[in-house]
């Protein structure tokens, strides 16, 4: 959603509390303007922040900002909960709400934070989803059997890049041509908060992606009868850029046509990527680096997978792991 959508978005929702609605706009401006983020992100803040008026109204009434009360916040937070949400989808909420109270305080327009000390109830976290390797070959192999499809090359293209640099969805959808260096074999990639990296891809996604650009692409490009071509790299049967939902589709086509059952999406090709470079001994500051993560502790959820690397390599160089008669 662009700027003029998002503030349609807020004149429609907000258009019954003339207050609420100028504070929320100018948080939206100031994530924008001083924050960097993105639109989508942008959204999913306002979401929540309305959400939570929505629960406060059908509770008892929503006045204020300002007058919202410690028991407030723990109600709501009880609600929740009831929902069963996952435990990330909670914590996204309540960080919503907290970072939007900061910036009021900031601003003067509330006194005190009243999600500054809420905690979460502590649970099992889940474990990324990650592709194990004869998954990942079954994958590859219809990619690259599949030449009675008409895009068969962009398919095997957009496979091999996105296990080869682990890129967001959103990443890989807005790609452009222009962010590419296939003869360095290097991607520009445009992260969250409008922070650039560059992450190396090999040989093989390099191949595939040559093999498309050359052979399938312009015949897709040929195919938009816009005036204003798209400049991103992987595009769609009507020649317009791919969506994420596209490429989610995409992915699962390939899966559909394996003896797999399992469901994919784009996402666990990234943790796929991390887990592998981690399985192979990469350092954690290397793949944070590559994965775009700010936090380090954001990269440290994929160390689970190395538990059997570090069992495997314990067992065979550890004097005492085993009998002498083993």
């Amino acid at each position: 959603m662009n700027r003029k959508g998002l503030y349609f978005f807020l004149r429609i929702t907000l258009a019954y509390n003339e207050v609420m609605q100028k504070e929320v706009t100018q948080y939206q401006s100031y994530l924008s303007a001083e924050r960097g983020y993105s639109p989508l992100t942008i959204k999913a803040y306002i979401k929540d922040i309305l959400a939570f008026v929505a629960y406060l109204n059908d509770n008892g009434g929503f006045t204020t900002f300002q007058n919202i009360q410690p028991l407030d916040v723990r109600v709501y937070l009880s609600s929740l909960y009831e929902q069963n949400l996952a435990r990330t989808t909670i914590a996204r909420k309540v960080s919503s709400l907290k970072n939007f109270y900061s910036y009021l305080v900031k601003e003067d327009l509330a006194t005190d934070n009243t999600f500054e000390g809420v905690t979460l109830r502590k649970h099992q976290a889940h474990l990324p989803e990650f592709l194990y390797d004869n998954e990942l070959k079954a994958l590859f192999k219809v990619a690259y059997d599949q030449a009675d499809h008409p895009q068969y090359l962009r398919d095997a293209a957009l496979l091999e890049f996105l296990f080869a640099t682990g890129v967001r969805v959103s990443e890989l959808a807005n790609l452009t041509i222009a962010q590419l260096n296939l003869n360095n074999q290097l991607v520009l990639i445009h992260g969250k908060g409008d922070k650039d990296r560059y992450v190396p891809f090999g040989t093989m996604a390099k191949k595939a992606l040559q093999n498309y650009l050359e052979n399938d692409r312009p015949a897709l490009l040929a195919k938009n009868k816009t005036a204003d071509p798209p400049e991103e790299v992987f595009l769609n049967v009507h020649g317009g850029a791919l969506t994420p939902a596209g490429i989610t589709y995409i992915l699962q086509g390939l899966m559909n046509k394996t003896e797999l059952t399992a469901k994919i999406h784009p996402h666990m090709l990234r943790h796929t990527f991390a887990t592998t470079l981690l399985n192979r001994g990469a350092d954690m500051r290397t793949v944070q680096e590559l994965l775009g993560h700010a936090n380090l502790s954001t990269t440290q959820i994929y160390t689970h997978v190395s538990k059997a690397m570090l069992q495997s390599s314990y067992q065979s160089y550890f004097p005492r792991a085993k009998r002498d008669s083993e």
